[in-house]
């Protein structure tokens, strides 16, 4: 994992940025439907795909250390705004797809730890995100 993730428009085109994760370089943008050049993934894509990476690994460490016969992960995730007493929330629809030769009872634990991935519990419960700006 990245120490320092940087984060800075790039200047080719109207919301485009360029990421830099330690040794690693990815781009972000918004879709055309919301005025940008679809170029990389939007902000919502790079948290989904942590949460599903995040999953995706934690199911697999779990799965060696218990010498389950789990064969492969695929982990789907969908977001949408959902109105909850009022109030608009965002919500991620992890679907999970488990292959190998697995008893109900090890599909049922694994689904127990796929909720205890790191990415899903930060973003499950309230986070303290510290702004500061350098003038």
């Amino acid at each position: 994992m990245a120490d320092t993730v940087v984060v800075a428009e790039n200047g080719q085109g109207r919301y485009q940025q360029q990421l830099t994760l330690g040794q690693h370089s990815l781009l972000a943008d918004e879709p055309l439907s919301m005025g940008g050049g679809d170029a990389g993934p939007a902000p919502f894509d790079f948290i989904m795909a942590g949460l599903g990476a995040c999953t995706s690994m934690t199911l697999r460490m779990y799965a060696e250390r218990k010498g389950l016969a789990l064969s492969r992960v695929h982990v789907e995730l969908q977001h949408d705004k959902v109105e909850i007493d009022g109030v608009q929330r965002d919500r991620i629809e992890r679907r999970i797809t488990l292959e190998g030769d697995l008893s109900p009872e090890q599909r049922q634990r694994l689904l127990e730890i796929a909720g205890k991935c790191p990415v899903h519990r930060a973003l499950s419960q309230s986070m303290v995100l510290d702004c500061k700006f350098d003038l």
